[in-house]
């Protein structure tokens, strides 16, 4: 009995399709490896922000209803990395009071040097503020008990970079209460305002 076989040849194509992949298959393997080993390494820490300072410079308010003020705040970022500098971008806050946006801090990209700290400045001047009753409520007890609340909300995206290593990417997010004394204008400190996280 006669037997026939055929053989079918794998195109140059293919090898060459399958060749690339297996080299880029390996290339992200060692990539992979050699980050892991850098985070091992420098074994970053996360960037941190945090209120510093912050002074009442002006608060006017009348019987009409009508209030306007200027904060002048201090954020710090820190850097606490010994081995990596941080690049801190898209830095956004919101101050608020009794729930009303009041005014809008932002700032450009910056960058922390290793194992440094930065205060960012930020004069606040609101527009005359039309309050509602219940607001008008709200700052005369406040202005009676000599303790004023704004709220300040926001953050900044900062990263890590090392070389050919690449970056890692961080969110650093402020949400806490800012209050002040209106008989002398001066900042109250309560727990520290901070994206550090809290154990």
């Amino acid at each position: 009995m006669t037997r026939f076989s055929s053989r079918h040849s794998t195109s140059p194509f293919i090898w060459c399709v399958a060749i690339i992949c297996a080299i880029i298959s390996v290339a992200v393997i060692i990539g992979g490896i050699v980050i892991f080993a850098g985070y091992m390494v420098i074994h970053p820490r996360v960037p941190i922000l945090s209120v510093e300072y912050a002074h009442l410079d002006l608060l006017k308010y009348d019987i009409v209803g009508v209030m306007q003020t200027q904060i002048t705040i201090v954020i710090r970022a820190e850097n606490d990395n010994g081995k990596a500098h941080a690049l801190f971008d898209e830095t956004n806050f919101k101050l608020s009071y009794e729930g009303r946006t009041i005014a809008y801090l932002k700032q450009g990209e910056f960058e922390v040097g290793k194992l440094k700290s930065m205060d960012s400045h930020y004069v606040v001047q609101s527009y005359p503020i039309p309050l509602s009753q219940t607001m008008i409520q709200a700052t005369d007890y406040a202005v009676k008990q000599d303790v004023i609340t704004f709220e300040l909300k926001g953050g900044s995206k900062s990263r890590w970079r090392v070389g050919p290593l690449g970056s890692v990417k961080f969110e650093c997010n402020l949400s806490c209460e800012l209050r002040f004394r209106p008989s002398d204008h001066n900042y109250i400190p309560q727990s520290p305002c901070t994206s550090a996280h809290k154990h």
